[in-house]
């Protein structure tokens, strides 16, 4: 099978398995994560069917919708390749990608590298900031019926992955938790580039927030 026909049966098989996701974990963000890797890519020598593959494949059945259970997506990946007949490297290192590319309350240490990796990374980290990531963070927010903002209850810049998982904090709280740190843990020069403007928009955005919950503006 051509990797062009191996590529068009991925966004299809992705595209079914989305078609009832929340808002911020729908084919959509899967595509959005798609043209950012390869918009990476284009500064980086790598294998770019890997590439494809591991932005296509990242949240296929992401953890948080599976009762935190982080062998579905791996498992669900691996059958899909198989079925394509996908030589046995390039299975391992999508599953590797998809088993190493979440922040995790981001006290995870990732336990496998390639550049390939990173660069999906980057661009699903990229997805989580800017403007695109204010808005999945409140749609989440809402998805799991959490508040928009609580003064009384502090942001917790030390959870366990355990604790990230299962924590029902206000949205707000979860830029500090996370949004706001993705600008420094980037891998790429592209994706640090990008990350910088889209950080700055969410600064932004926090500033405007709390002026209006203030009743300043």
């Amino acid at each position: 099978m051509s990797s062009m026909n191996l590529i068009d049966n991925t966004i299809l098989f992705v595209k079914k398995q989305l078609e009832n996701a929340e808002g911020g974990h729908d084919w959509f963000h899967i595509e959005r994560v798609y043209k950012n890797a390869l918009l990476i890519a284009q500064g980086e020598s790598c294998d770019l069917t890997v590439v494809k593959l591991g932005a296509l494949l990242h949240d296929v059945a992401d953890s948080k919708f599976h009762n935190g259970d982080e062998t579905v997506g791996p498992k669900v990946a691996r059958t899909f390749l198989e079925s394509e007949n996908v030589p046995e490297a390039t299975i391992q290192h999508v599953i590797n990608i998809i088993e190493n590319i979440s922040f995790k309350g981001g006290n995870f240490e990732r336990k496998f590298h390639s550049k390939e990796l990173d660069i999906v990374q980057d661009a699903d980290r990229l997805d989580a900031i800017g403007a695109i990531g204010i808005a999945r963070a409140f749609n989440y927010g809402g998805f799991k019926n959490r508040t928009l903002h609580n003064p009384n209850i502090p942001v917790n810049m030390s959870m366990s992955k355990e604790e990230y998982k299962k924590t029902e904090a206000p949205t707000i709280n979860h830029f500090y938790e996370k949004l706001l740190l993705l600008k420094d843990r980037m891998n790429t020069e592209t994706g640090k580039k990008i990350a910088l403007d889209r950080h700055n928009y969410m600064e932004g955005f926090l500033s405007q927030f709390y002026a209006e919950w203030d009743g300043e503006k």
